[in-house]
């Protein structure tokens, strides 16, 4: 049994398993999944990244281009595109996962205590058995590659902080060769980053959080223009990969843009923004996405069906009924209606900035952190009344409650894991200081979004992955460890 338990064959296996059920079982998409589709479509049939817009190829850079890279890779070696080709990108995309639980169990090997072979495979059951990534091999979407490229980078990163033995003994052969593997290891860790990039925008809110303590721990260690150099060598890589998309947006579009747009409009589409900041006076929850947001300029929006607390009077209701009742006849937002919003939000932001900058980015963080994670699943999400809705759907209330208490003990043994970390390896509290930065930076940032997805944070679990396996080694017998950062 202690076998089976510590050979990286057997975990590898149970998650291609659990990879390929979601796959076979439970497949899915979204709305995002027909836009990279067409562009992965056009880019390999007409050359252009584009969409089709009122049926002409359009050129856009409202997505970054590496998904649908990685797709029009897939549609020309099958030779099928779109949702002919789905479960082929599936299967791709369970691979690298895979690739990714086995870079998770190198990450919590580098700073586990002991020879980290423990963390390693602690680290590579968790991160194969989790549902949560598991379930994103089974759409179209990008989470897979940004968890990826997430966990590359933090391995790099981490390793400036944290060395192994094997590099802390190089290092000491020459302040030359002291100098090259660290910015070797900064140059990596900015690429994949960068890459990273290239699938999500958002990406490079860990090397924002990383590049401080990064430089606290070598100035103090190397000095401080080593360690200036070799943050601005990380940062450098990190924009690399970014170049050629920028040049691209620069000739086709008119425009120096090294991401995708904030609101992803299309070139010349009016952004709604009073709308989007009337939104963030109430909504907090993924379910009210479907209800108005996902809505707009294409579907009916139902004034019963915006919660209670969007309203702060009843006038308050009428005149949202009212500027809907004229955008219901044309489904499309004027200027004129986004201004009647955007004075909906000043009053209640006026009347409530509490709630407006406080509580509710604060609700939208436990709201994405504190989930069951279903949104691929064929489930309602309905627990209460515990009576009823048991009578009702029993698989459907103990799927939504068994996968909330696994959240829960994913991110329990994450904090466990921390301290455990923190007491018994002492040198190992720029790592746990590191994750948490970067835990904090990303939630602050989503926290802030008014229309705030769960899935947006899969890309933490590799490092609360990596956390919660140092709950499962031996804590040393003597003295904690303290070697193991230079």
């Amino acid at each position: 049994m202690r076998r089976i338990f510590s050979n990286p064959i057997p975990p590898l296996a149970a998650g291609f398993c659990l990879r390929l059920f979601f796959v076979l079982k439970f497949p899915a998409n979204s709305g995002d999944t027909v836009l990279y589709e067409q562009m992965a479509t056009n880019w390999l049939k007409h050359h252009v990244y584009a969409m089709d817009v009122g049926g002409v190829v359009t050129a856009v850079d409202l997505r970054m281009p590496g998904y649908p890279a990685f797709l029009a890779v897939i549609y020309a070696l099958t030779g099928r595109t779109a949702a002919d080709a789905r479960l082929w990108v599936m299967l791709a995309q369970i691979l690298v996962d895979l690739g990714t639980c086995v870079a998770i169990a190198f990450l919590a090997r580098r700073f586990a205590p002991g020879d980290g072979k423990a963390g390693f495979v602690s680290a590579l059951w968790l991160s194969a058995l989790c549902p949560f990534v598991a379930n994103y091999t089974a759409v179209p979407l990008t989470e897979v590659w940004a968890v990826f490229f997430t966990t590359q980078a933090l391995i790099g990163l981490v390793e400036l902080i944290h060395r192994p033995p094997e590099l802390e003994a190089i290092l000491k052969r020459s302040e030359f060769v002291k100098s090259r593997e660290l910015f070797k290891v900064a140059g990596l860790a900015g690429l994949f980053c960068g890459v990273g990039t290239l699938f999500r925008p958002e990406a490079p809110i860990l090397l924002v959080a990383a590049i401080p303590i990064i430089y606290w721990v070598l100035s103090s260690q190397a000095g401080w223009k080593r360690a200036l150099t070799t943050v601005c060598i990380a940062a450098a890589a990190c924009i690399l990969p970014l170049i050629p998309w920028a040049i691209r947006n620069a000739v086709t579009l008119h425009e120096v843009q090294f991401l995708a747009p904030k609101n992803s409009n299309l070139p010349g589409e009016i952004v709604p923004y009073g709308f989007m900041a009337w939104e963030k006076t109430w909504l907090y929850r993924v379910r009210d996405c479907y209800l108005v947001p996902w809505k707009l300029n294409d579907e009916s929006i139902d004034l019963d069906s915006i919660p209670a607390r969007a309203f702060d009077t009843p006038d308050e209701k009428e005149r949202v009924g009212a500027i809907l009742e004229q955008y219901n006849t044309d489904l499309t937002l004027t200027p004129e209606e986004d201004a009647d919003f955007a004075r909906l939000a000043r009053e209640r932001t006026s009347r409530h900035p509490l709630r407006t900058y406080i509580r509710l980015p604060l609700a939208r963080a436990v709201t994405i952190w504190f989930t069951p994670r279903i949104e691929l699943l064929p489930v309602s999400g309905n627990v209460f009344p515990l009576a009823q809705t048991h009578a009702d759907d029993p698989v459907d209330q103990a799927t939504t409650v068994g996968l909330f208490l696994l959240n829960l003990l994913y991110l329990g043994l994450a904090v466990w894991g921390a301290i455990r970390l923190c007491l018994w390896n002492p040198a190992a509290k720029p790592v746990v200081l590191l994750i948490a930065a970067f835990l904090v930076l990303r939630t602050g940032f989503l926290s802030t979004l008014e229309t705030p997805e769960p899935r947006y944070v899969l890309v933490c679990f590799p490092a609360i992955i990596a956390l919660a396996a140092q709950v499962f080694p031996r804590t040393p017998a003597a003295t904690p460890q303290s070697s193991g950062s230079g």
